[in-house]
């Protein structure tokens, strides 16, 4: 198995790599919500701008499934680490074009379908990075996996802190036209920076023990035990899809959630009258410590178990959605900031810090990069098409309708709850194994 230098390089490089792709990938949402409906769809109304905006954010998160499937696909069969350093280099490079791309204004309708083409290379790079990430973390621990793991969730969060404050920051160094102008590009050029640090860290860490172990097995014996005959994407859709599906259906609330806190919540602020900067300091705060919570979440998942965190934590969530509206309706920034810390700090890493280990559990050495990245990229089609929808609704409401989408957000915790009930408990599983995942049943 790994040795300790190995895997602080892989959790290192996980967690680096995490953020990258996440500062990049959330670096759009805050602006999707903040800019782009001002700068790509000017002619529309600023409601239907808005709901614009949010629909090509959305599509970056359609994309990542496929992303899942092709760099799962070749990870499961070359390796993890080759399909990383491909993933950060699209992802660097997509942020880096949307940060030199012409707006509305300039080259007209040109500026939003360039902007969506882009769009969808980052949920490619995105799809194809997490598993691979977690896996990289994942197959080299030896113990405590479940807080190995989570460093690649927890990137996610610190991925939105620094391009929030990179957002932030050039926001308050210059005057709204001026930032609309040119200064949110700022966060996105800076992706080129990221992209190389990345790929130096990315490149000093060796392939998994457990992958090459069955690598190895593969070639002595041709046909081993556990080794998919088929391509891994069949062997998943094939010998497990009810595992699949369970996995989909426990990832699916956290990134609602993630969505409504991370995106919508910040629109929906704004619009209540809140300033733009006080909406953003929120965001930042509650993402630094979004950190800890995943972090802290996942390690005690290691020693109770990851069903218990997230039964828990989905029943938090579901009670929670009747309270974000009226905090952020309150005109109180102290509350709108308790809103987006109680959320995204404690109570989404509950649901979402162990869906690392989780995921990476579920499936066997020789189609676990794929099995686990659909699982959790289909799942995180609900952080891009949750506001969407809530756009939508408070569009059609009049500027209303915030009890129906908390009620949508419990009903989504609710089907979290039925999952994981259904769902083994993972974390006693030998990745080293080469027999497949069983399929889960229901506890007794």
């Amino acid at each position: 198995m790994s040795n300790p230098t190995q895997l602080r390089r892989a959790v290192a490089s996980s967690f680096l790599g995490s953020v990258i792709e996440y500062y990049d990938f959330l670096l759009y949402a805050t602006a999707s919500a903040l800019v782009f409906g001002k700068v790509f769809f000017s002619s529309l109304s600023p409601l239907a701008a808005t709901v614009a905006s949010l629909g090509t954010f959305a599509t970056g998160y359609l994309a990542r499934p496929l992303g899942g499937v092709i760099f799962g696909h070749f990870g499961d069969r070359l390796g993890r680490k080759r399909m990383l350093v491909l993933t950060m280099t699209l992802m660097g490079v997509a942020s880096t074009l949307i940060g030199v791309l012409p707006t509305y204004e300039q080259i007209g309708s040109l500026a939003p379908i360039a902007l969506v083409l882009l769009r969808v290379a980052q949920g490619i790079a995105v799809g194809g990075e997490w598993g691979g990430a977690v896996l990289m973390s994942a197959e080299h621990a030896t113990g405590r996996r479940g807080l190995w793991a989570s460093f690649t969730n927890a990137g996610a969060p610190f991925g939105m802190l620094l391009s929030t404050a990179a957002l932030n920051g050039s926001a308050a160094m210059m005057d709204e036209q001026a930032f609309l102008s040119w200064g949110w590009r700022i966060p996105f050029l800076l992706s080129v920076v990221l992209l190389a640090i990345g790929l130096f860290v990315r490149a000093r860490v060796e392939e998994t023990p457990v992958f090459a172990a069955a690598t190895a097995d593969a070639a002595s014996s041709g046909t081993p035990s556990g080794s998919p005959r088929s391509a891994p994407l069949l062997d998943v859709l094939r010998n497990h899809p009810r595992t699949l599906l369970l996995s989909i259906g426990v990832g699916l609330s956290p990134f609602v959630l993630q969505g409504t806190l991370t995106t919508f919540l910040v629109s929906y602020g704004v619009q209540a009258g809140f300033a733009r900067q006080q909406v953003l300091n929120g965001l930042t705060l509650s993402s630094g410590l979004a950190v800890l919570g995943i972090v802290g979440w996942s390690a005690l998942s290691d020693r109770v178990g990851r069903r218990p965190i997230v039964l828990a934590g989905a029943v938090a969530a579901a009670a929670y959605a009747f309270a974000i509206f009226p905090l952020a309706d309150s005109g109180s920034v102290a509350l709108l900031t308790l809103a987006l810390v109680l959320g995204q700090s404690v109570i989404h890493p509950m649901t979402y810090g162990p869906l690392a280990a989780l995921y990476t559990e579920l499936f066997a050495t020789r189609s676990r990069y794929t099995g686990a990245s659909l699982g959790y990229q289909i799942a995180g089609l609900g952080a891009g098409l949750g506001p969407l929808l809530f756009a939508q609704i408070q569009a059609s409401s009049g500027g209303g309708g915030t009890g129906l989408i908390s009620a949508v957000i419990a009903g989504f915790c609710l089907l979290t709850v039925v999952c994981t009930a259904a769902l083994r408990e993972t974390s006693r599983t030998d990745l080293a194994a080469t027999s497949t995942a069983a399929e889960p049943s229901v506890p007794r």
